[in-house]
């Protein structure tokens, strides 16, 4: 429907669409984490979740993931915020919000933080403290030798950690937002502690709110994934019905 999409670099971003309404004029865009792509099981619930709630829905693989152009050795968070302004830019005259789980979370948050665009804001599992969380998980995996989480198509790479490092945290960034913004997170999190979300909401104007689902993991695995799109869905739903429609 919206034919190719590429970034800056001319690498051609995957996705799927799912149609929700015929006509609507929103769109709910998700995004993956790290070593993750449009495919995850729950981020094809979430789709077809909106889907079946009337809302246009559009996941996607950022660039150098899943089935997109590209190497997965250049995949930051900073090329993936320009990758999704290239996916913002092939959405004229919609009203557009934005879900990202995990890192997916931290480049919503970067993102959001300077373009308009992006309506409404979800946070799924998203990823605040870029640098703690690489070296949690990567600081004994060597950068061009070693893979992200023993994973051999995920080689880690020092132009990840360097950016990791160079953001160190998008709490700061919060205050930047206006959009109305959703935080979900489950209390059984192993890879991006629940505090990041505590920590970054503290930051964040209103109209914001934080989600907690007991004992649901970082992926909202099992009967979790129906929870977390369940509530997802409502809140988009209640947003969307909020909102000032488009002008012609």
């Amino acid at each position: 429907m919206f034919g190719e999409i590429k970034n800056a670099q001319g690498e051609r971003i995957d996705y799927a669409f799912h149609p929700g309404k015929a006509n609507s004029k929103d769109v709910v865009v998700i995004g993956h984490g790290v070593t993750g792509n449009k495919d995850r099981p729950f981020v094809g619930a979430l789709a077809e979740g909106l889907n079946q709630a009337g809302i246009p829905a559009l996941r996607i693989s950022f660039s150098g993931n899943g089935a997109s152009g590209g190497q997965f050795v250049d995949s930051t968070v900073s090329k993936e915020v320009s990758d999704l302004g290239a996916v913002l830019d092939a959405l004229p005259d919609r009203r557009i919000c934005y879900a990202g789980h995990s890192m997916g979370g931290a480049v919503g948050v970067l993102r959001a933080s300077q373009d308009k665009r992006i309506r409404l804001l979800v946070s799924l599992a998203g990823m605040v403290h870029t640098k703690a969380f690489a070296d949690r998980e990567f600081g004994n995996v060597k950068p061009g030798e070693g893979f992200m989480w023993d994973e051999p198509a995920c080689p880690l790479s020092q132009a990840y950690m360097d950016d990791m490092a160079k953001i160190n945290s998008v709490a700061d960034r919060a205050p930047q937002i206006k959009a109305p913004w959703l935080l979900v997170h489950g209390t059984e999190d192993d890879v991006v502690p629940i505090q990041d979300a505590h920590d970054i909401f503290r930051k964040a104007n209103d109209p914001v709110e934080l989600i907690e689902i007991k004992g649901a993991s970082h992926v909202f695995a099992g009967e979790f994934t129906a929870i977390m799109v369940e509530k997802v869905v409502n809140w988009i739903k209640l947003q969307f019905a909020r909102m000032e429609p488009l002008k012609p």
